[in-house]
């Protein structure tokens, strides 16, 4: 029964993943090569430096907070006794990460849209950077939680597809 409900708290958060990606790369996609494409109607108000500025320090802001943040729940993680616990600590961590880096992939992308400043497309990157090394595999997990080589068994049955 354990290993069911530790299989969905995966599946769930596998799922955020995908789901925060799916939606804010087409919404930045769009952007850009609206943007990049010269017909970018001229009536949408523009924002002004000061505003741009304070939107690109919030948005790395965020990044930076959402990499201590993260490290910071899996340090907690160490003194849980029972793996499962461990699992569902790290789980909880990533969703919280992935909620993170959507927040700041969305703000990039109307930052984009109402300055084309270059800056959100550089903040974009590195989110998904951020994206890439953030999706839960049993190996991240592995080396994260500082697991022992007997638990890549049950984390191997986790990710398993059903």
């Amino acid at each position: 029964m354990e290993i069911e409900h530790l299989r969905a708290a995966y599946r769930r958060t596998e799922q955020l993943t995908l789901i925060c990606l799916v939606l804010a790369l087409p919404l930045f996609g769009g952007i850009y090569l609206y943007q990049q494409g010269g017909n970018l109607d001229k009536t949408l108000p523009q924002l002004p430096l000061f505003a741009q500025v304070l939107v690109l320090i919030a948005s790395l802001g965020l990044l930076a907070v959402h990499y201590l943040l993260f490290h910071r729940r899996i340090k907690a993680t160490f003194v849980q006794e029972e793996l499962s616990a461990k699992i569902l600590g790290y789980l909880a961590a990533t969703k919280q990460r992935h909620w993170l880096l959507f927040i700041v992939a969305v703000a990039s992308s109307l930052g984009l849209l109402f300055s084309s400043n270059p800056g959100f497309v550089v903040v974009f990157a590195l989110t998904l950077v951020f994206f890439s090394l953030g999706k839960p595999t049993p190996d991240r997990m592995m080396r994260l939680l500082k697991l022992k080589k007997q638990d890549r068994e049950l984390l191997v049955e986790i990710a398993r597809p059903s």
